[in-house]
């Protein structure tokens, strides 16, 4: 079996280690929050489920690096030298840590960046790997063009590079690849997946907005975030009165019940049109980056 260039991005309350699992057998690299495993015996039972069920495949877990967001931090820096992921994914904070870990037992570190400076940070503390989140991504989305963003870390970095942001189709990962990424971010495509943790109400709701539904908003943790208008006035959330929250606050990476009715998707969420287990999305994905590469061969051969 071929192994599509892509991963499965690891989503707040949605991915469980069905959809890792199943992701990674179907050529894919799943991955899942670390902090979606609550209390920590649950984690530890999650890490241990998804390494004896991919000995062999490509997987990965993220770790929060800021030791004051994540209350578990030095608990997840255990369980990540004890069952030893094939990739961490780091955000926020310095992960310097996490590297000296992981690079022990022979595994990568793929960083989280939005910008520049970020990346070049990231970059200098020796991870393996930068994760470009640009222009509509779900979740924290950045605001940069793809396009420019590969070409300014490509000039100072040389590692791995995963490029996130409303990244839908096979045709998109292979553009992706063209544009100088080794590797898509693929979350929102994902959201209404079978075996995802994802509400009913969200997995409906995906299925039926459109880029039109999808809000950049400041108002919520002070960092910037693709969610969904609907889920907001279902909640009875005028987005319109939205306004800047002055001060970052991310009690949202521990205080769930805060998160569970906001919902976020990213501008590849038109892509969505009905529920599919997570082999047969990343099946469509393969046959769609098949086809791109027939198209390009034909336009190369005009």
């Amino acid at each position: 079996m071929s192994r599509l260039p892509i991963i499965v991005a690891p989503m707040f309350l949605i991915s469980n280690p069905a959809m890792v699992i199943e992701a990674s057998r179907a050529g894919a690299i799943g991955s899942f929050p670390l902090l979606n495993a609550r209390p920590v015996s649950t984690c530890a039972d999650w890490l241990q489920e998804i390494k004896e069920a991919l000995p062999t495949e490509p997987w990965a877990v993220n770790f929060i690096c800021h030791p004051v967001a994540n209350v578990r931090f030095e608990e997840d820096l255990q369980l990540i030298e004890e069952y030893e992921p094939p990739i961490v994914i780091t955000s926020l904070g310095n992960p310097k840590r996490v590297i000296d870990i992981v690079h022990r037992y022979g595994g990568k570190v793929y960083a989280d960046v939005a910008n520049v400076k970020h990346a070049e940070k990231s970059a200098a503390t020796g991870v393996d790997g930068l994760i470009l989140v640009c222009a509509g991504a779900g979740g924290h989305g950045g605001q940069l063009n793809p396009f420019g963003f590969v070409a300014a870390v490509k000039k100072f970095f040389n590692g791995t590079i995963v490029l996130s942001g409303s990244i839908s189709s096979g045709a998109d990962v292979l553009a992706a690849q063209m544009i100088g990424a080794d590797f898509a971010y693929l979350g929102t495509r994902f959201i209404a997946c079978h075996e995802g943790d994802a509400p009913e109400a969200y997995k409906n709701m995906v299925i039926e907005s459109t880029t039109d539904d999808v809000l950049y908003t400041d108002a919520f943790s002070g960092v910037p975030v693709n969610v969904l208008i609907p889920s907001l006035i279902k909640e009875g959330i005028d987005p319109s009165t939205l306004m800047p929250k002055e001060a970052i606050d991310l009690t949202h990476l521990v205080n769930v019940k805060a998160w569970r009715d906001i919902w976020s998707a990213g501008h590849g969420v038109t892509a969505i049109e009905k529920r599919e287990s997570v082999r047969e999305i990343i099946t469509s994905l393969q046959e769609e980056y098949e086809s791109a590469k027939q198209r390009l061969n034909v336009v190369q051969s005009l």
